[in-house]
């Protein structure tokens, strides 16, 4: 049995923040806090800070824009974050509202109706609350029957939760699988940090898994190989949860937020990611020249470079390891669906590629594809 990915969606924000919106933001909090502590800067007692640049971000991530569901407050330097309001429970939550807009293109693209759908797996890097699920309230929204659940694997949750709609489809569980990823990252960022307030936007990704038997779309891309892989490390962390509120003296510390020791995960993560893309060709009887894309994580550019460089033994070059950070950020799962759903259009039957993800966990994630 042939498992295939036969649609693809994709929904973007309406506001965007560029980088030198949020580094006139950052630089003017940065010359507030060096001018109150003025007198402790002086004597020692603390550092000041550094202002940033639209340059620096873009040579060390190769960020210039994100986008945010929510901007007011973000720009603000006596806010530093979203402002996002509640909504009562008997209306769709943000994140289920991001979710249903990109389900719905990946089943139009698809050819899929509600009906069609019998599992939804919300797989992203935060769900906005615990329970119900955010899964149990798309389905409902979109008048689905079966089963729904959310996972959280990261910077991998769209990988592994294709992964875990092929088991679904192989084990008889399910017919047909949307995999979702509403990734509200803009909350977790501490725009008051400098190495990595530029880091993040939000987007919402949405697959649809089948059975080769069932797809009628036009771009249909059989899996031919997959494999998740988990090694655990501090360097990627949030301490964000509600145990937090347990402890008032420390709830609001800034590790509740995104921190990471980047140096130290690009020399982890790498060998580890590529190795695990090397593997996948070889289960695959495959070759790197054998590649016409690579759709890998968009965390930052230069390990993006690295990578496809590591795989493909060369510079990449035109579209072979297509870029989308630049505009929407790291989005956490999101990306590498993201590269895929803008980059996938021209391939033909025959052509292959790698869908891969790696973060937090750490973890990382590998499907070889071919366009059927």
């Amino acid at each position: 049995m042939s498992i295939v990915i036969s649609g693809t969606g994709l929904y973007t924000p309406p506001h965007s923040i560029t980088n030198d919106e949020l580094v006139a933001a950052f630089n003017a909090y940065v010359a507030q806090f060096n001018n109150e502590n003025e007198a402790a800067i002086s004597a020692g007692e603390i550092e000041a800070l550094k202002p940033s640049s639209s340059e620096f971000i873009e040579k060390a991530s190769g960020i210039t824009n994100r986008y945010v569901m929510v901007k007011e407050g973000i720009l603000d330097t006596e806010t530093m974050m979203p402002l996002i309001k509640d909504r009562a429970n008997d209306e769709v939550s943000m994140q289920a509202e991001m979710a249903i807009a990109a389900a719905k293109q990946a089943m139009a693209a698809a050819n899929k109706t509600a009906k069609d759908i019998d599992l939804i797996i919300v797989a992203c890097s935060y769900t906005q609350r615990s329970y119900p699920a955010i899964a149990i309230e798309v389905q409902k929204q979109l008048g689905c029957e079966g089963w729904a659940f959310d996972m959280l694997v990261a910077c991998s949750s769209a990988t592994f939760g294709i992964m875990n709609a092929s088991n679904a489809l192989l084990g008889g569980t399910a017919k047909t699988v949307l995999v979702i990823s509403p990734e509200i990252t803009s909350p977790q960022i501490n725009y008051r940090d400098r190495d990595s307030h530029f880091i993040f936007g939000d987007v919402a990704t949405a697959v649809v898994v089948e059975k080769q038997e069932t797809a009628t779309a036009k771009h249909c891309f059989k899996i031919l190989s997959q494999q998740p892989m988990t090694t655990y490390s501090n360097n990627i962390r949030s301490n964000f949860g509600h145990i937090n509120r347990c402890n008032p003296e420390t709830m609001f510390d800034s590790d509740k937020m995104f921190v990471q020791q980047g140096r130290k995960v690009f020399k982890e993560v790498l060998p580890m990611v590529y190795a695990l893309i090397d593997q996948q060709l070889k289960n695959a009887n495959l070759e790197a020249s054998d590649l016409k894309r690579l759709f890998l994580h968009q965390a930052n550019i230069n390990m993006n470079t690295f990578i496809a460089r590591k795989v493909l033994g060369r510079d990449p070059v035109g579209d072979e390891a297509p870029i989308i950070l630049n505009q929407f950020a790291n989005t956490g799962s999101a990306g590498s669906i993201i590269a895929f759903h803008c980059h996938h259009d021209d391939m033909v039957a025959g052509d292959k590629a790698i869908i891969c993800s790696f973060g937090a966990g750490y973890s990382a994630g590998c499907l070889v594809i071919e366009h059927i």
